[in-house]
């Protein structure tokens, strides 16, 4: 996850964004997988049933922004190591997001609800339409679930609305902003139960990510220790 730099922002990469344009008083993002904060038309709101489909490009980017920067640093999924912080801040019902890394490689198992559609970036950043295009020119990446390629979409500077909480390590503080946000995104139906292996690998420019997940499927209905949380 990137962040980039245009009015006042920081970034995120492989799920990230970068905070900037028409953000008068905003906190500023920085790289994540590169860094970087969403902003814009979408808010983290209500999730909408795993059955009403995928979310759009502005959706999608402003919900897992507003997720990613709801976590301090310390217990903040963007940095996590092994897994064990998969479940912070998963509120959204619908969709369960996977987070990149700040540019580290990072192998984690994680538990995910068979109810939910997944959804994460491979590389992404937060910023002005001038940083997205910037950041977006020699974007790249693939991602394959259980040895089998999954299809990405690319999403050009598009408008989001974010909301991040004190503390958090992806911007300069917390708060409700507009900005734009751009990457390359997978978004996936509910897995079947079981264990899965994912493989993300996203890069722009010298910005690379490399995350391996486990995720490990309950059968449906069956409680898991993410519930709640």
């Amino acid at each position: 996850m990137r962040i980039g730099r245009p009015l006042a922002p920081a970034a995120l990469l492989l799920g990230a964004a970068l905070l900037a344009a028409g953000c008068a008083g905003a906190p500023s993002p920085k790289h994540a997988d590169a860094k970087s904060t969403p902003n814009g038309g979408a808010t983290a709101t209500a999730a909408p049933d795993a059955a009403a489909g995928p979310l759009s490009a502005s959706d999608l980017q402003g919900r897992w922004w507003t997720w990613a920067a709801s976590s301090p640093s310390g217990s903040n999924p963007v940095e996590d190591r092994d897994g064990s912080m998969c479940a912070q801040g998963q509120k959204d019902g619908g969709v369960w997001f996977l987070a990149g890394t700040f540019g580290e490689r990072a192998k984690r198992t994680c538990a995910v609800p068979a109810n939910r559609r997944v959804a994460f970036p491979l590389v992404n950043l937060m910023s002005d339409q001038a940083g997205c295009s910037e950041f977006m020119a020699p974007a790249k990446g693939t991602a394959t679930l259980d040895g089998k390629p999954l299809r990405t979409e690319r999403y050009d500077a598009t408008p989001v609305r974010v909301t991040a909480e004190e503390g958090n390590p992806l911007t300069d503080g917390g708060g409700t902003f507009r900005t734009h946000a751009c990457g390359l995104w997978v978004q996936m139906e509910p897995l079947k139960p079981g264990n899965h292996t994912l493989e993300i690998r996203g890069s722009s420019g010298r910005f690379a990510v490399s995350v391996d997940y486990t995720l490990k499927v309950p059968a449906a209905g069956a409680a898991t220790n993410h519930d709640g949380v």
